[in-house]
C-alpha cells in the first residue's frame, strides 16, 4: 500500500494567489496524495467561491470551512474531518511557492529517514522594492539569527525546529496537534512538544518553499511582534530558556526605552544607537555585495523585524506578570 498523504492549505483572503498555487500542486502531484483540503477561515474576497469552483473541477480538492480562522485551526479541523484516510499531512502556506516535486521528495524522505516531520528551509524572495530589502535582511544571519531552516542549501540533518512541511499524522495526534490559542510560533510551540515526546525532525535538503515576505513596514511591523509575543508564550507555556540568538533581539526594546534618557543621562543612548548602526551597516554592506542599492533598506527591515519582535515578546511577558500578580 502507499503511504497516503492528504495535502492542507489554510487560507483567508488569499484570491490572489489560490488558483497558481493549486495549479502548481496539481501539476504531476504525486499519487501518494489522495487528498487537497483548501482550509478557508472565512474569506470577504473570492477565496472561498475559487475553493469550490476547484472543489468542483477536480476530485482531488476538498472545500473545508475553518470557523476559527487561524492556520492552527485550520490544519487541527482538517486532520480531525480526513486524517483517518492519510498516514501524513503536508502543510501549504497559501501565499509561497513550491516546486513540482515538493510533495514527492517530502514523502520520499519521511521514508527514507523514518522521520515524524519532515521540515523544510525557506528561501525568502522579495518582487520589488521594500519587499526586496526584507528578503534579503531575512535570508542573512542578521535577520534569521542562523536558523538552520532560514538558510536554503546544505546538507538534511536532525533538527529541534523547521518550516513545517510534512508530519506524521500520528506524531500529530499523539501531541494534540496545534495549539490553536496560539496565533504565531505555534509551529515551534508544537515542535517543542514533538520532541519532547520522543519524535525526530528531519530538516531536508531535497527541497525547499519560496516565501514572499511583508511588503511595507508596517506590515513587517505587525508580524515581528506577533512572532516575539509567539516566542514569550511558547517560553512561558513550557518554562523553556531562550536561546542566545533569541535573547539577543530581546535587547532591543529595553534599549530604545534607555535611549529616551538620553538628555538627562547622555551614555543612555549608546546601546540603541550601536545596535542601529550594525542594522543599517549590513545591510549597506548587503546593497555593496549585492550592487543593488534598493537592499541599502534590508538595515531598516532589520531594525523593524528587531524591535517589532522584542516589543511583542515584553508585551506578553508583562501581561503575564500582571495575570500572576493580579
Amino acid at each position: 500500500m502507499l503511504d497516503r498523504a492528504i495535502l492542507i492549505i489554510p487560507c483567508l483572503n488569499e484570491e490572489q494567489h489560490l488558483p497558481k498555487l493549486v495549479e502548481g500542486l496539481l501539476r504531476d502531484i504525486d499519487p501518494r496524495i489522495t487528498r487537497i483540503v483548501i482550509a478557508d477561515g472565512g474569506s470577504t474576497d473570492r477565496t472561498a467561491d475559487i475553493a469550490k469552483t476547484l472543489e468542483q473541477k477536480n476530485p482531488l480538492i476538498t472545500y473545508l470551512h475553518n470557523p476559527k480562522k487561524r492556520q492552527s485551526a485550520a490544519v487541527n479541523l482538517a486532520v480531525a474531518t480526513y486524517g483517518d484516510d492519510a498516514d501524513f499531512l503536508i502543510r501549504i502556506d497559501a501565499h509561497a511557492d513550491y516546486p513540482p516535486d515538493y510533495g514527492k521528495n517530502l514523502l520520499d524522505e519521511a521514508l527514507l529517514t523514518k522521520a515524524d516531520s519532515v521540515v523544510v528551509a525557506m528561501q525568502t524572495t522579495g518582487l520589488a522594492g521594500f519587499q526586496k530589502a526584507v528578503a534579503a535582511a531575512q535570508n542573512s544571519a542578521l535577520g534569521n539569527g542562523g536558523s538552520a531552516h532560514r538558510r536554503a542549501g546544505g546538507a538534511g540533518q536532525w533538527v529541534d525546529h523547521g518550516h513545517h512541511a510534512l508530519m506524521r499524522i500520528d506524531a500529530f495526534r499523539k501531541v494534540g496537534g496545534y495549539d490553536e490559542s496560539f496565533a504565531h510560533n505555534e509551529d515551534a510551540e508544537l515542535d517543542h512538544r514533538l520532541t519532547r515526546a520522543g519524535c525526530r525532525i528531519w530538516l531536508t535538503a531535497k527541497t525547499v518553499m519560496t516565501y514572499y515576505p511583508r511588503a511595507t513596514p508596517v506590515a513587517l511591523f505587525h508580524q515581528y511582534r506577533g512572532y516575539g509575543a509567539g516566542r514569550a508564550r511558547t517560553i512561558l507555556k513550557h518554562q523553556m530558556r531562550p536561546k542566545l540568538r533569541q535573547l539577543i533581539p530581546v535587547g532591543v526594546f529595553p534599549a530604545v526605552v534607555l535611549a529616551l534618557f538620553t538628555p538627562w543621562f547622555a551614555l543612555a543612548g549608546v546601546p540603541f544607537l550601536l545596535w542601529l548602526s550594525l542594522c543599517l551597516g549590513y545591510g549597506l554592506m548587503l546593497a555593496y555585495r549585492a550592487k543593488d542599492t534598493t537592499l541599502a533598506a534590508s538595515g531598516i527591515a532589520a531594525s523593524i523585524m528587531h524591535a517589532a519582535w522584542s516589543l511583542g515578546f515584553w508585551q506578553t511577558l508583562v501581561k503575564a506578570a500582571g495575570r500572576h500578580h493580579g
